[in-house]
């Protein structure tokens, strides 16, 4: 075994802390899939989010499970249209078709927060 000094542990120390900030940084990179579906990936995130909204809603009782049933179907069918959209158009979706589907998801969030 070794020993080192001030100076050389906090080098040591500081290597350490670069290694796994660029193996945490690299873990939340986007993917190629993201990156190649930024339209698709915004829709998604909202739905996740709204998916949590709702969650949150019940667990503070502010909704029913009954409305967040009906919520969760509402945000299902707007997936299953972006996924449907997508598949006639090589995987991705166009601006119009995000527009109609954000404009859809403003619908279900406007009664999360009710």
């Amino acid at each position: 075994m070794f020993k080192l000094n001030r100076s050389g542990k906090v080098v040591v120390l500081t290597a350490l802390v670069a290694v796994f900030s660029s193996a945490a940084g690299s873990a939340m990179a986007d993917t190629t899939w993201q990156k190649n579906h930024p339209r698709r990936e915004q829709v998604n995130n909202r739905l996740h989010n709204q998916n949590q909204r709702i969650k949150n809603e019940v667990k503070e009782g502010e909704i029913s499970k009954a409305q967040a049933k009906n919520l969760h179907k509402e945000d299902h069918a707007i997936r299953q249209e972006e996924r449907d959209m997508a598949k006639q158009n090589g995987g991705h979706i166009t601006k119009p078709e995000q527009a109609v589907l954000n404009q859809q998801e403003n619908g279900v969030s406007k009664q999360i927060g009710k």
